[in-house]
């Protein structure tokens, strides 16, 4: 199995069957928090991820989306501030 060092990222590998990330971490940078957690969804309008908590439901385009709460900016600098 002949492998060789990819030019972007030499940690990771090709296979000589095409395949990648041999040493990848596995999982979701988007897992749930807890057992009982939905993790997070992303905000209809920035598209960022954001906690469910921090997310309203709202009608656009006649459909409930979730969106951030209170509005994208203000979310953007309670985040800011607790980092």
């Amino acid at each position: 199995m002949s492998t060789k060092t990819d030019d972007r990222n030499p940690t990771d590998k090709i296979d000589s069957n095409g395949l990648r990330y041999r040493n990848k971490t596995p999982g979701s940078p988007f897992a749930a928090q807890g057992a009982f957690a939905s993790g997070t969804m992303s905000c209809f309008l920035c598209g960022k991820h954001r906690p469910r908590n921090m997310l309203k439901s709202r009608r656009l385009l006649g459909r409930n989306e979730a969106v951030c709460a209170p509005n994208c900016a203000e979310v953007d600098g309670i985040l800011a501030q607790q980092a």
